[in-house]
């Protein structure tokens, strides 16, 4: 029987064709299977952690500058305006000058670098006992936990009038320890050097203190009986044991660890003695410098005390003596000099400074923190 055209369109009307189905074809395949392996690309790459790198800056580039000039004492003392106007130029410009004809006998410099010297042979014990942090004060072996520390460089923080230190080490060096005699021995030699330092830091102080109103304001006070200073003195060992290889190295990272721990003794002149060192390296956040200072010459840098008294006129700078001798480990001496008289009175103002070391541990913590919420992110 033959449908009629009625039938036909109402047939055509009721009918209704499923929704086609998805066909599974070899390219779609390929392609779901590129981009499951393009995410897991991403995923162990966005969930690698990066290698944590400090700024370029950190470590300073070598910049080229004059030879700080050298300046005779005897000239300073006798106030001429040669000598007088070369020091406050090199304080200004580069944060460091060279004094000769200082006064300061030569055996003097000697036997306290003999003397102290044997408190680098102590036994790894006593140097713990010794350490700033078995002491409870600010001086001390500085960083010292075991026998570790016996192939790098070591630094020793003393003070005359620290009472705690004096009483552990007349402690230690009765046992035997001690490569000199007694603790009266070496305390005598190193205040008899530490008295010369003051003498001649008063009146470089004095000097550059004509130009600065807050130091001349403050030094002009000196002279009364409630005046006070604070000196304190580094003795650091340059080992010279370290691999040929790993030198470049480590001469690298003691160079970032001076700048992070440049503001731990705030100070404003700094008295860098060092017997047959090769050359000088000045540290500062520009840059650089390298000299070879004359012999028997005291090199001193400006504080960070000394930038703040004079508003920014005067430079700032960290130094540190090379020596490449290779038969032994030489022994110097930087003394840190600050009036507590303008200590006090500027003590408002300090405060609000941040210093180097606080500025490289915030931007380490910044950046783990970034790190670590990019990790969680990604996995969440």
């Amino acid at each position: 029987m033959e449908n009629s055209p009625r039938n036909a369109a109402d047939h055509d009307l009721n009918f209704r064709a499923p929704p086609p189905s998805p066909i599974a074809s070899h390219s779609a395949r390929r392609s779901s299977v590129l981009n499951d392996e393009e995410l897991s690309e991403f995923l162990q790459t966005s969930l690698r952690v990066p290698d944590l790198i400090l700024p370029g800056r950190i470590f300073p580039r070598e910049t080229l500058a004059a030879t700080p000039p050298e300046i005779d004492l005897r000239s300073l003392i006798s106030s001429k305006t040669d000598s007088i106007s070369r020091i406050r130029e090199s304080i200004t410009s580069i944060g460091c000058f060279q004094l000769v004809n200082h006064g300061i006998p030569c055996d003097l410099i000697r036997s306290v670098a003999a003397a102290g010297a044997g408190i680098f042979e102590l036994p790894a014990k006593s140097k713990v006992m010794m350490s700033r942090l078995a002491t409870e004060s600010r001086y001390g072996f500085e960083e010292f936990y075991g026998e570790e520390e016996t192939q790098a460089s070591e630094e020793f923080i003393w003070c005359g009038e620290d009472e705690g230190l004096k009483s552990v080490m007349e402690r230690i060096w009765s046992e035997g320890y001690s490569n000199f005699r007694t603790c009266a021995n070496f305390s005598q030699k190193m205040n008899g050097l530490a008295k010369e330092v003051e003498e001649i830091a008063e009146k470089v102080l004095a000097l550059l203190s004509d130009n600065a109103p807050k130091l001349n304001k403050a030094t002009s006070l000196a002279e009364t009986k409630a005046y006070r200073h604070e000196l304190v003195c580094c003795l650091y060992r340059h080992c010279q044991n370290i691999p040929v290889s790993q030198r470049a190295n480590y001469l690298k990272s003691d160079i970032i660890r001076m700048l992070i721990r440049g503001s731990d003794y705030s100070h404003a002149l700094c008295f860098h003695i060092c017997d047959g060192l090769s050359e000088f390296h000045l540290y500062t956040k520009k840059g650089w410098i390298t000299f070879c200072p004359k012999k028997d010459a005291i090199v001193v840098t400006a504080g960070d005390k000394l930038q703040v008294w004079s508003g920014g006129q005067y430079k700032n700078v960290i130094g540190r003596p090379i020596f490449k001798v290779e038969d032994q480990d030489p022994l110097s001496m930087s003394f840190l000099y600050s009036p507590s008289l303008i200590k006090h009175s500027c003590k408002g103002k300090t405060e609000k400074t941040i210093s180097l070391r606080q500025q490289v541990m915030l931007a380490l913590l910044l950046t783990l923190i970034y790190h670590s919420l990019v990790f969680f992110h990604v996995k969440l």
